[in-house]
């Protein structure tokens, strides 16, 4: 009962910090304007949407982190790891404002990521051991300047997968509250059983779904820039303090980083910046361009994520590793056939 009620107090308080939020940013005229009808922008909403949601999500996480620091120290962790975290988030939410305000350039945008995941090594995270699915483990101990290669690989890779993935109403903060869960429910098995990890992870749950409310479709409010990012960064330490290894995030992130992934090697391939260019070549607008709705889209979205997540829960490393080369095999027919479609509407139309 007890995660129980911490769901419920940072659903609460997320809920409340979505609706104040959302005031401030119309008082302030921090708002996303609708894109024009018929216009290559990723934009699809009708009507003006506050920013500045990652606000509400940095608050209400955050605040409830740190009243209950006691319990989040029970295991491995340190006040290193929690300060780099949290001032990583701060650096994030702070470059979320700036761009929801400013709109700025691409190259400006990054610099509070690179800084964020720069505050998180200076805390003491790492990744201490990479799990081989076929058998052993490669111990980073000895080689103690790679870790830092892969926590900002992985970070970056998280980070941007929801950032660039946030272009549906409810997508990013459902996705988020679906991988906080499976991470909770991973650190309370009998092997990897973490209850300060579990309590940082349904503390990201909660406060997702507190925002989801307002985020659903049509959406009163919108993550912004830093929202996206905070999510992602959120779920990518997650990850690694969790020994849940970065292959239960995987499962639950891997539509959606095969999406983000795929749609940068299709823009470079057309000689476009990846960052850079808004058109609506992602999964969830090619659905829509289908006829679905915003919800049916996002819902398969979550089931995608949900079923796979959960069945890791159930398997070794190979499986985990089958399960990830299924998901690959899923997306690759998901391009095969969009392509396909695509070339049969130029000699068609």
């Amino acid at each position: 009962m007890f995660y129980f009620y911490i769901f419920l107090v940072a659903f609460v308080l997320s809920a409340l910090l979505t609706v104040a939020v959302g005031k401030i940013a119309f008082y302030f005229r921090v708002v996303d304007e609708p894109g024009q009808v018929g216009s290559l922008s990723r934009k699809i909403h009708i009507q003006t949407t506050p920013l500045l949601g990652g606000l509400a999500i940095f608050f209400s996480y955050f605040i409830i982190l740190f009243l209950l620091s006691d319990h989040f120290f029970s295991g491995t962790l340190h006040w290193s790891h929690l300060i780099g975290f949290s001032v990583g988030a701060l650096i994030i939410a702070g470059g979320g404002i700036l761009d929801d305000k400013y709109n700025l350039k691409s190259q400006q945008q990054i610099i509070f990521p690179v800084l964020a995941i720069g505050a998180l090594i200076w805390g003491g995270v790492s990744i201490e051991k990479i799990t081989n699915p076929f058998g052993g483990v490669l111990n980073l101990h000895s080689l103690f300047f790679i870790s830092p290669f892969f926590i900002f690989l992985w970070m970056m890779g998280m980070m941007y997968t929801t950032k660039l993935l946030d272009g549906v109403d409810g997508l990013v903060s459902g996705l988020g509250a679906i991988g906080g869960f499976i991470i909770f429910l991973f650190t309370l098995t009998t092997r990897y059983y973490q209850p300060d990890i579990a309590l940082a992870a349904i503390l990201l749950t909660g406060v997702s779904v507190g925002f989801l409310v307002f985020n659903w479709h049509p959406a009163k409010i919108f993550l912004g820039e830093g929202g996206s990012l905070l999510i992602g960064y959120i779920l990518g330490v997650l990850a690694i303090i969790s020994g849940a290894k970065i292959a239960m995030a995987l499962l639950v992130m891997g539509i959606p980083i095969m999406d983000v992934a795929w749609t940068i090697i299709r823009r470079l391939a057309l000689g476009q910046n990846p960052f850079k260019t808004a058109d609506r070549s992602h999964l969830h607008h090619r659905l829509l361009s289908l006829g679905l709705s915003q919800p049916l889209t996002v819902g398969i979205f979550y089931i995608l994520s949900l079923s796979f997540g959960l069945s890791g829960l159930w398997l070794q490393s190979r499986g985990k590793f089958l399960a990830l080369l299924a998901l690959g095999a899923l997306m690759f027919f998901l391009v095969v056939s969009f392509w396909g479609l695509d070339h049969y509407k130029k000699k068609h139309v």
